[in-house]
């Protein structure tokens, strides 16, 4: 009976780290370092960029991460892995994460890159109000 039970606590823990260990997710992911080309920049643009950030967010960014940047958005939820919820990321993370991870992307995701079709202030404008969100 004890083998049985030892069998049964193995094969759930290697399913359990198969499927992340259902600790929901990006709770215990560990975020990538900022590269050197993007380490240690800041906003450049003042609080009120929010507002124009506002307008960049939702043309560009609220389809997969919804209004409130909760990962909820309607494209966003066939999206395997769903889109962050950037309050969240955004308490964690400085300036050039967002401006980082906005501009080039992640692979593996389908979080696409944004440089080369938004300017860098318009990323830059986005990372404002993504600073506002709740």
């Amino acid at each position: 009976m004890k083998k049985v039970l030892f069998a049964l606590m193995i094969s759930s823990a290697i399913v359990l780290a198969a499927c992340g260990g259902g600790g929901g997710g990006d709770a215990a992911a560990t975020l990538a370092p900022v590269p050197a080309d993007y380490a240690g920049l800041t906003n450049p643009l003042g609080a009120d960029a929010a507002a124009a950030g506002a307008d960049v967010f939702k043309v560009n960014c609220e389809s997969c991460h919804g209004p409130q940047g909760h990962g909820d958005g309607p494209a966003g939820a066939a999206l395997d892995p769903a889109p962050k919820n950037l309050p969240d990321l955004a308490a964690q993370v400085g300036d050039d994460y967002l401006f980082w991870r906005v501009s080039t992307g992640k692979e593996g995701t389908s979080m696409v890159a944004w440089k080369g079709v938004l300017t860098d202030e318009q990323i830059w404008q986005a990372v404002a109000f993504i600073r506002t969100l709740k």
